[in-house]
Parts: C-alpha cells; sequence; structure tokens
C-alpha cells in the first residue's frame, strides 16, 4: 500500500501532540497562545481534508467513517474556536494574577493532550485503545479544572477525578466481557478488540455476556456523559474551572463518551439474541432531562446554570439515540452538534461576562443588554437557541425527537415536552434577570474575542433555516448506520 504524501489522520492525532510537547517547553503567554492557536486551526484543516482524501481501510488500530467523521470535524473546530477565545479570557486570568506564567505554559500543553485524547478516542477501531484515549482525555481536564489552585477548584477536580475513575473503571470492566464474548468466537489475542471485526461476527457471541457487558459500559461511559444520576461531577468541574474548559467540557468531552456509546450500542445490535440497550438509554435521557430541567430553577451561580442544561441536553440526544430509527438517530446527531455549538457559544460570552463584573453569581449580573451590549444581545441568542426557540438549529432537532417519539410512543412524547418546558421557564427567567433590567456590576470595558461566539451563534442560525442537501443526506446514511 502506498503511503500518501498527507495523511489526514496522522495529521489529527500528530498536530496536537507535538504541539503539546512544544507548547510546554515554550516561554512567553503570547507566543504560546497562538501557537496554540495556529495548532488547533492545523488539526481542524486536517479533519476537514478526511472529506477529500480516500479513506483509509479499516485497520487494527485506526477506524475512519461515516459516524467519527462527524464527531472529528464537530470536535476539531469547536477546538479551534475555543482556543480562540481562551487567547483572550486567559491573558485577562494572566493580568490579574489568578495565573502565573509556569501555568499557563501547562494549560496550552494540556490542552493540546487533551485534544490528542478525544481524536484519538474518535479514530480508534480498537476498543481497548478507545478506552485509554477517553482516559486521557478525562485526566488532562481534571488537571484543568485545578489549575487555579483554589479550595473549590481542587476539590472539583478531586472530585471529578474520583467519579470519573469509577466510571472508567466501570467502562474497563464492561470492554474486558465485551472481549471475554467475543474470544470464543474471535480467538485470543487483538482480533478480540477490533470494533469491525467484532461487528462483523457479533451474531455469534454470547448474548448474555454482551448484555451484562453494555451496562458496565453504559454506567461507566454514562458518567462522562453526564447523565443524571451519575452527574455529580460535572457541575463542580464547570463552576470551578476556566471557561474554556467547561466549553470543551459541555461541547466535545461529553460527546467523546457518547461516541463510545453508539459504538457498542451497534454492537450490541448485531447481536439478535442480546437485550435492546435503546429502552436503558431512554430511561436514563428522561431521567437527565427531568432531573436537570428542576435543577435549573435552583441555580445560583451562572457557569453551574449551563452545565445543568447541559445535562438536560445529554439526556435528550441520549433519549433520542435510544428510540432509534432513521429519524430519532438524524434527530439525535443533530441536536448533539447544535448543541456543541450553541453551548459553547453560551459559555463564551458567560466567560467574558463573569470576569467584566468579578463574578459568577446570577444575582449580582443585571442589564448586560444595556452595559456590553455584544455580550448581552449574544447571551440572548444563546439561550434562546438552547431553549429550543425558532428559527434556531436546536428548535429543528427537538421537533423532529418530539414528534418521532410521539408518532412511536406518545405517552414517553408527553413527558420529554414536559422536560422541555420546564427547562424553557427556568432558562427563560434567569435571561431575564441577567440580560434586562437595571444595570449591576461593573461596566468596564470587555476585552474579548466576540468572533467564536458569534460565528457558533451564526452556524446555529443557519441550520435552523436551511440544512445543505449533502449534510442531510450524509446525516441520513449515519442515522442508518446506528440502527
Amino acid at each position: 500500500m502506498t503511503v500518501p504524501f498527507f495523511d489526514p489522520v496522522t495529521a489529527v492525532l500528530l498536530i496536537p501532540i507535538s504541539s503539546a510537547a512544544l507548547l510546554a517547553a515554550m516561554p512567553g503567554y503570547r507566543l504560546t497562545a497562538r501557537l496554540n492557536v495556529v495548532a488547533s486551526l492545523a488539526t481542524f484543516l486536517s479533519a476537514l481534508s478526511l472529506f477529500m482524501v480516500e479513506r483509509p481501510s479499516p485497520g487494527p488500530y485506526v477506524l475512519i467513517d461515516d459516524l467519527n467523521i462527524v464527531f472529528i470535524v464537530l470536535n476539531t473546530f469547536v477546538g479551534f474556536t475555543t482556543s480562540i477565545f481562551s487567547a483572550s479570557y486567559i491573558a485577562h486570568e494572566l493580568e490579574t494574577g489568578r495565573l502565573t506564567p509556569v501555568y499557563l505554559r501547562f494549560y496550552h500543553a494540556m490542552y493540546q493532550i487533551m485534544m490528542f485524547g478525544m481524536n484519538l478516542a474518535f479514530v480508534s477501531n480498537n476498543i481497548g485503545l478507545m478506552w485509554v484515549a477517553v482516559e486521557l482525555a478525562t485526566l488532562t481536564t481534571v488537571l484543568m479544572v485545578g489549575i487555579y489552585r483554589t479550595h473549590a477548584a481542587l476539590e472539583a477536580a478531586w472530585k471529578y477525578f474520583i467519579l470519573g475513575s469509577v466510571g472508567i473503571a466501570l467502562a474497563l470492566f464492561g470492554t474486558i466481557l465485551v472481549y471475554m464474548a467475543a474470544r470464543p468466537v474471535m480467538g485470543e489475542g487483538q482480533d478480540g478488540m477490533v470494533w469491525t471485526l467484532l461487528v462483523e461476527r457479533a451474531a455469534n457471541f454470547d448474548a448474555a455476556l454482551l448484555n451484562v457487558a453494555f451496562v458496565f459500559l453504559f454506567l461507566g461511559y454514562g458518567t462522562k456523559v453526564g447523565l443524571a444520576p451519575l452527574h455529580a461531577w460535572l457541575p463542580d468541574a464547570h463552576a470551578e474551572g476556566p471557561t474554556p474548559i467547561s466549553a470543551v467540557l459541555s461541547g466535545l468531552l461529553l460527546n467523546v463518551a457518547l461516541y463510545a456509546l453508539l459504538r457498542f450500542k451497534i454492537l450490541l445490535a448485531a447481536n439478535p439474541a442480546s437485550i435492546a440497550p435503546g429502552p436503558l438509554m431512554v430511561t436514563m435521557g428522561l431521567v437527565s432531562l427531568i432531573f436537570a430541567a428542576f435543577m435549573l430553577y435552583r441555580r445560583r451561580d451562572i457557569k453551574r446554570l449551563f452545565a445543568y442544561s447541559s445535562i438536560e441536553h445529554m439526556g435528550i440526544i441520549v433519549f433520542a439515540f435510544g428510540m432509534g430509527g432513521p429519524l430519532a438517530n438524524f434527530a439525535g446527531l443533530l441536536h448533539m452538534v447544535m448543541h456543541s455549538l450553541t453551548k459553547s457559544a453560551i459559555f463564551y460570552a458567560v466567560g467574558h461576562i463573569s470576569q467584566i463584573k468579578g463574578t459568577q453569581r446570577i444575582s449580582r449580573i443585571r442589564g448586560l443588554t444595556v452595559t456590553h451590549p455584544a455580550l448581552g444581545w449574544g447571551l440572548v441568542v444563546g439561550v434562546v437557541a438552547i431553549a429550543g426557540l425558532p428559527p434556531l438549529g436546536i428548535f429543528m432537532s427537538e421537533f423532529l425527537v418530539v414528534s418521532s417519539t410521539f408518532a412511536r410512543q406518545p405517552l414517553l412524547a408527553i413527558v420529554l415536552v414536559f422536560g422541555l418546558l420546564l427547562a424553557f421557564g427556568a432558562l427563560t427567567l434567569r435571561l431575564t434577570s441577567v440580560a434586562f433590567g437595571e444595570p449591576r456590576g461593573s461596566t468596564a470595558p470587555a476585552d474579548a474575542s466576540y468572533i467564536p461566539m458569534f460565528a457558533h451563534l451564526a452556524l446555529v442560525l443557519g441550520a435552523g433555516i436551511y440544512l445543505p442537501a449533502p449534510l442531510v443526506v450524509w446525516f441520513q446514511h449515519v442515522a442508518q448506520l446506528l440502527g
């Protein structure tokens, strides 16, 4: 086989990990921040090139198909825009003394290692390697959550580490059980860990072992997805870590664990004697939606508020994939993309707002549309989008989820709509108090980059008005792959 001059898969992995080594050794904040942006852009362009080159045949370690290209391109794009936001955000943290130059070098190096870990998880054809990659991405975000070195930040990082370790241990046990189920058919060796080979022969595996394995995998990776009641780490990690990491956690890292679940869901569906994973996913999705919707009313910290909003939306996405079928799977994919873009845009706005006001307390933030119109109205559009109002993209995906559910399970659709309306009320209540009214808090000008926030919101608006035909066909094909 001829080795191409440019291999985008290698580039997607090599650029972040080599950039991390370089960033760790480089002094000077401005240079490292710019290199972080350049490296993220190069990784994103490499991911886009996957559409233009011939895809490599699946190997024992690497797989590129229509499913993971969705995740890779989304991951690298949000990683790139977040690096732009991060440059201006972290500059303020350095000026105020919350971070030192040494910590900034560590921060940028960890950022690229995190991107490497997530990209590796997406391209892995080996289920053991995928587990290692998810763990690597988790450990890097744990370190970044605690980077402020305050008591609250260290406590949040420790809670994230403990709960994440429990989750990843359960996922490891589930992975081992899958290998045990495959061994009588696949034999000893790495073939029993290669996902494409497992799917081809999954019909002959021990269904009982697969069933037990999926329960452990769902609980393990479900902890990373942030599903209730496995969510306890997520609000603290969002509230106490740097806001760029909050954007990455909500917009990207939750999707990595979701991707792992979808791979195993396809594997389970290939065995006719195994349990249907749909009911478990539907139940956990609805529980997460209803729980998070109620909790939104009790949040007093603006970053915790949107952390619970992430739990709500991941519940919707898992519910959609649990329902299955072409329409629900299509809606789940679309909702995942729209949520990643919208939630990261919201955190871009919230990050600069909390810096200007010197607080994350909702009660101390008022009149943003008057004092800081760009940030205030950007937040308004973001919250309107995440609440599911037309003509933005999340309205379309939620409408498809609800209509698909009404056609098949009307009672579940009633519960789903109840949760959506409950969350809508909470977000509207908080938005009116923060964005409008008599200004409160600092009115200092914002030294912010608005390009990432408005770029994301423009994409979400465009998707709500019109989805290009090639994108629709692509998502329909992926929806069929998911079963």
